[in-house]
């Protein structure tokens, strides 16, 4: 694919005595009885086994979401002007976190780049304190790809340039900045560009959840898409490692990936400590006090709310509730599982063919592709493929939330996400001993729960996890918003790039000047 609370009511006045009063009050009893009357039934017919959820096919959760006439374009829908030959200046930055906060980040720093026309020096991966390799953006993307990809958005570098002084010939050093979280677009074109100007470059750090993620800019936000979803292409040997693994898994039919987070830093940051031992128990306070702020968390609080990541068993209860039989193919992506095999064994029992890259390919072919940040990469893009992803866990900065948008993009590719929060008193009730209606129960949860389709971002949802309206189009719109852009869009875009007509006044331009 080339194209890129209400509050309450007044209370009413107390009523006289007399018949009067008596009239009002009367309607009024009578329509308290009826609330109550429906809410009586509304509880039977939940705890009714009898009454049943409309049955979803599972078969057809195999299948895309219907895309209702929608296609995934980052491409151009407005005048964008092609970047100045003369910048402003060098922009470094160092994109911190786990995977999902990178890419992000990277897209972050494209777009900061584009608005401040500075040159982009290749991204900078804190690779060895969270991932302990130091292959950095090279050893994971495709650089040649990435610059050519972006050249019709902004100039990048592979190094800052080496300046001469005193007739010594040394590299320039940027100014180091701590930028703001979520930084509003106005805080780099003014604070951020003055420094720039004034040093020649500057090294954004840390830099990841730096930049607003809403801009009421629609192409500034369809640059993030070309950035995320064509710019950011893995290396070939992890692009063909992760087909070999999609085409060995799908030899023997269709394949879900679950991204199981059961992971120590996750249980520690949730706060989720009461299933473990006394000794687990120790390991995880203490990684939460080295790594997180002190904070007081209750289990059965934290859990209520659904702030607790699904354990394996829990996984294996809702797909075997949604009926998915015990033949069904699993990839897991996971880091290492907290609590040991003890956790997994009544997963397995649910659903035996649970698989992984060290399961799936020879180990061999794995020891140079899937150690580290590749090996992530790996599980990113077998996720990507799969036919079903399922996330245990959607909250900030976890490599699902990234997945969730490329799946959208990439075909409205089937996603099952559960709502936690619902699931978690149906969890409960079956621990204190209540298992005659759990399945039904569950089923309501998750056939309730959006699957891939096109629907409107609602906070707290993330760009980043659905980029629609912005980053698709309609093949037959009335909206001339949700028009596609035309055919020719590259052809247009390069030849204002050769002509070299664009200037540092054009760039200043508002992106949704119509040419």
């Amino acid at each position: 694919m080339r194209s890129w609370g209400r509050r309450g009511a007044r209370q009413p006045k107390q009523l006289a005595g007399g018949p009067r009063g008596m009239t009002v009050l009367l309607p009024a009893a009578m329509l308290i009885l009826l609330i109550c009357t429906i809410s009586l039934f509304s509880r039977i017919w939940r705890s009714s086994p009898s009454i049943r959820v409309e049955d979803i096919d599972i078969n057809k959760l195999w299948e895309p979401a219907p895309a209702a006439g929608w296609r995934p374009s980052s491409a151009p829908r407005s005048y964008w002007p092609s970047p100045p030959i003369e910048s402003n200046g060098y922009l470094r930055v160092r994109c911190n976190g786990g995977l999902n906060q990178q890419r992000s980040a990277i897209c972050n720093a494209v777009l900061a780049a584009r608005i401040m026309n500075a040159t982009l020096v290749l991204p900078e991966l804190d690779t060895n304190s969270f991932w302990h390799d130091e292959s950095g953006f090279p050893g994971v993307y495709d650089v040649k790809h990435f610059i050519n990809t972006l050249r019709y958005d902004i100039h990048i570098v592979r190094t800052l340039p080496e300046i001469t002084s005193h007739g010594k010939a040394k590299k320039l050093k940027a100014f180091q900045i701590r930028p703001p979280r979520d930084a509003p677009l106005s805080w780099y074109v003014t604070d951020a560009l003055k420094r720039m100007k004034e040093y020649g470059a500057i090294y954004l750090t840390p830099f990841s959840h730096r930049m607003a993620e809403e801009i009421d800019d629609p192409e500034l936000q369809r640059l993030r898409c070309r950035v995320n979803y064509h710019a950011l292409r893995f290396k070939p040997h992890i692009m063909k490692l992760s087909r070999d693994i999609v085409n060995k898994l799908r030899s023997q039919g269709h394949f879900m990936s679950i991204h199981l987070r059961f992971e120590k830093d996750m249980l520690a940051f949730a706060g989720c400590l009461d299933i473990f031992t006394s000794e687990e128990q120790k390991i995880l306070m203490k990684y939460r006090k080295e790594n997180f702020a002190e904070k007081k968390l209750v289990y059965q609080e934290r859990r209520i709310i659904g702030k607790c990541p699904l354990t394996p068993e829990e996984v294996g209860l809702i797909l075997r509730s949604m009926r998915f039989d015990n033949s069904t193919r699993i990839y897991l992506a996971a880091g290492e599982l907290f609590g040991g095999d003890r956790f997994m064994k009544p997963f397995r029992g649910l659903f035996p063919h649970l698989e992984n890259h060290n399961t799936v390919m020879a180990q061999e072919k794995l020891d140079d592709s899937a150690q580290g940040l590749a090996g992530a990469a790996v599980d990113y893009m077998v996720c990507l493929l799969s036919d079903i992803f399922i996330p245990t866990y959607d909250g900030p900065s976890n490599f699902a939330n990234n997945l969730l948008g490329h799946r959208l993009y990439y075909g409205f590719r089937t996603t099952i996400q559960p709502d936690r929060k619902a699931l978690a008193p149906i969890f409960m009730a079956r621990e204190n001993g209540r298992v005659t209606d759990f399945e039904e129960r569950v089923r309501q949860v998750m056939f309730n729960t959006k699957f891939g389709g096109p629907h409107r971002r609602v906070h707290p949802e993330s760009f980043y996890t659905n980029s629609w309206p912005e980053c698709f189009c309609l093949i037959s719109a009335r909206n001339p918003a949700d028009r596609c852009p035309p055919e020719n869009i590259l052809e247009v875009l390069e030849e204002r790039l050769q002509s070299g007509s664009s200037n540092v006044a054009e760039t200043s331009n508002n992106t949704g000047l119509v040419e």
